[in-house]
């Protein structure tokens, strides 16, 4: 096993641990291609779980030498293991987490792949695979992130804590709600939930919008359509709702928050389900849905209020009856502040790595960052990556697994730690 000097300078440390890094890119690719090869799709989407995987990545854990692994088995039909692995850290009242999930979802239509999506494939500097994005590339890389310290032997300031969780794809309550629920989490802990990012890695997600998904139900007569006036037309009365609704909310709640992108509220009308079968016929009901992305500074129930107010009116002018069912309501979680300790922690990794300066933003989408927000803890989301998760052809850049790598490892010791070395211990603290 390599030591480390008793006198290195940052840089020189810093240029160690990146060198460490590289000597260890052939057998990263090869172990997340063996991770890939793993489907771990969760029952609710025809699948056998997680447990195949989580078995793999315990043998790569003992192999890299952590000081605790536990197991935390959720209940289900099948199995739904959620790993958390410790390397102890110098501070032993204080953690940081990377909290990474083992699921995926399903590949989808087949014949839009060009490779089979549980065959990993490298192709142009890319590894082509089914959950190669998502969560793949970011697990690896924290798991590789703590192997580059400990070749090196190097002891973090603080204890260092790898979740790989089940259930992220279908609602973490196997995952992390069910780990929540343990209680194993500590008020001062610093979270990393490394699920979601852009190309260059510039972009800190550290708040998110409220979710709204509405289902709307448009009923009225139906009739022949060469007689429309026997009937009302319930499709003509949605779409009528829909084009008012899109004027109407956008105008009353067009608020604009910068660090959001983008800075608005969004309303838009998405998935339309089949009413009548045949052209001639006017259909005596219609279902439609709209997805709404609220600013937290918004009430959801003000915007059903609205939304509401809108179907009245359509209500009045045609004669139809709207029903509005909420599918989901998911409030805006507790930002996470962009001075918090963990995001200037990361954002001092990644700028060491990647010669950036990452800045907190916040998104539409929702991730599983809300839930450990919601619980009361700062987290943050992170990642160097082409946004190509739930995609055909899903792939992860070779160069951003390597580079994420190097910043996890530098981020495991970015506080005040010690080294074991042939000159006994020393403390050392990276330039920020």
């Amino acid at each position: 096993m390599n030591e480390i000097p008793e006198k290195m300078t940052d840089n020189a440390l810093t240029d160690k641990i990146f060198s460490t890094v590289e000597g260890m890119r052939d057998e990263i690719v090869e172990n997340f291609m063996g991770m890939l090869r793993i489907p771990a799709l969760s029952p609710a989407n025809g699948g056998e779980g997680e447990g195949k995987k989580a078995e793999y990545l315990m043998r790569l854990l003992k192999e890299i030498g952590v000081d605790e692994i536990k197991l935390y088995d959720a209940p289900d039909t099948v199995p739904r293991p959620n790993i958390i692995a410790i390397k102890h850290g110098k501070d032993r009242t204080r953690r940081l987490w990377v909290m990474t999930h083992t699921d995926v979802v399903p590949p989808g239509e087949a014949s839009l792949w060009e490779t089979d999506p549980f065959e990993p494939v490298v192709k142009n500097g890319k590894v082509y695979a089914r959950g190669a994005e998502d969560n793949g590339q970011e697990l690896m890389a924290s798991l590789y992130g703590l192997k580059a310290l400990n070749k090196l032997r190097i002891i973090p300031a603080m204890d260092i804590v790898l979740a790989f969780v089940a259930d992220e794809e279908t609602g973490s309550e196997k995952g992390i709600k069910f780990l929540l629920g343990k209680g194993i989490f500590k008020k001062d802990d610093l979270i990393i939930v490394p699920d979601a990012g852009n190309p260059d890695g510039t972009e800190l997600e550290v708040a998110e919008k409220s979710i709204l998904w509405l289902k709307i139900i448009t009923k009225g007569k139906q009739c022949h359509a060469s007689t429309p006036g026997r009937g009302i037309n319930a499709f003509a009365a949605g779409m009528r709702f829909g084009v008012l609704t899109l004027e109407e909310i956008k105008k009353e709640f067009d608020a604009e928050n910068r660090i959001f992108k983008p800075p608005a509220s969004t309303f838009e009308p998405t998935k339309k389900e089949a009413n009548v079968p045949n052209v001639n016929t006017i259909p005596g009901e219609d279902v439609f849905y709209l997805d709404c992305r609220i600013l937290p500074e918004y009430d959801m129930e003000e915007v059903m209020k609205s939304v509401r107010g809108v179907a009245d009116r359509v209500e009045r002018e045609t004669g139809a009856r709207i029903g509005i069912e909420p599918v989901q309501m998911e409030r805006a979680a507790p930002p996470t502040p962009g001075d918090a300790e963990v995001v200037q922690l990361l954002g001092s990794a990644v700028n060491q790595v990647y010669g950036i300066k990452p800045k907190p933003v916040g998104i539409g989408g929702g991730t599983c960052a809300a839930i450990v927000r919601r619980a009361g803890f700062n987290a943050v989301v992170w990642g160097k990556l082409d946004d190509m998760a739930h995609s055909p052809n899903e792939y992860a850049v070779v160069e951003n697994l390597i580079g994420d790598t190097k910043v996890y490892a530098l981020l495991y010791f970015g506080a005040p730690m010690t080294t074991t070395g042939a000159g006994g211990t020393k403390n050392l603290i990276i330039s920020r």
